[in-house]
């Protein structure tokens, strides 16, 4: 049975370097066929470029979504045409550059991927993301064994509506941009795996992956900062969904892995 992982925002510099030390050794050891991440801040925090969208690739990552930061970086829409394990959210304007779907195969299996962003609280504004999510499948599941829809949404009333809207019709539902993991991860009754959200791959020693201290000040006195990515207490963390040969989800466990195994006390 195929096995997935996604992962959460990568956040960083951090972010970036605890799929080095680590990926392939996760890859092997949980057999692993297909791992998806979100890459949206992998920059400094903000946005992605195409060089280190090669640099994630090669860590073992099979496909990287994006979100609201997907143009933070300056030149990336020149770039991202050419970047083929890399799509932007599916309901961002037609005329926007970038794949709006990707389809991964392995072992004789096809696995499609797409992200939609929510609306509510979103500077980005894209159209619908529950209407995109239904035009999308239904394009995409007549090519495809597996169907993973990510939701990259402020609002937990949008991700877990998505969840129930897709149940049956999808392998999986997860929802990313909060940094923060959630605890409702599971297998819908119909075999669509669903959680809120998948956290971050990046510094938990930090404000959503940013240093403490100026994103405390900005609350308390509302003067602007540079807020720095954080350097400690660095995991990836996401979830691990198990399929069928016809696509219907058969487990779901959250998943979680320190930089060093002495910080998660081993």
């Amino acid at each position: 049975m195929p096995r997935i992982l996604f992962l959460g925002d990568i956040v960083g510099r951090p972010g970036r370097q605890i799929l080095h030390q680590r990926l392939r050794e996760v890859r092997q050891t949980r057999q692993i066929d297909f791992v998806i991440a979100n890459g949206e801040n992998a920059a400094a925090g903000s946005g992605i470029t195409a060089k280190m969208s090669r640099e994630i690739l090669d860590t073992g990552v099979d496909a990287i979504t994006l979100g609201d930061h997907v143009w933070d970086q300056r030149g990336f829409s020149t770039e991202i045409g050419s970047l083929e394990k890399v799509c932007r959210p599916a309901n961002l304007d037609s005329a926007c550059p970038g794949r709006t779907h990707l389809i991964l195969g392995g072992r004789g299996f096809r696995l499609g991927v797409f992200t939609v962003l929510g609306r509510e609280f979103m500077k980005v504004k894209g159209t619908c993301p529950f209407r995109m999510a239904e035009k999308m499948v239904a394009e995409l599941r007549p090519q495809v064994d597996a169907l993973l829809v990510e939701i990259h949404a402020e609002t937990t009333s949008e991700k877990i509506a998505m969840g129930w809207m897709l149940e049956g019709q999808v392998t999986a539902v997860i929802g990313t941009h909060t940094h923060t993991p959630t605890a409702d991860g599971r297998v819908l009754p119909r075999g669509t795996a669903y959680l809120t959200d998948a956290g971050m791959t990046g510094p938990y020693q930090s404000v959503l992956g940013r240093e403490v201290e100026p994103v405390l000040g900005r609350f308390l006195d509302g003067m602007p900062r540079k807020f720095t990515v954080a350097q400690d207490d660095v995991w990836m963390r996401g979830a691990i969904i198990d399929c069928d040969n016809e696509g219907r989800a058969t487990g779901f466990e959250l998943f979680a892995l320190p930089e060093t195994a002495a910080e998660a006390g081993l």
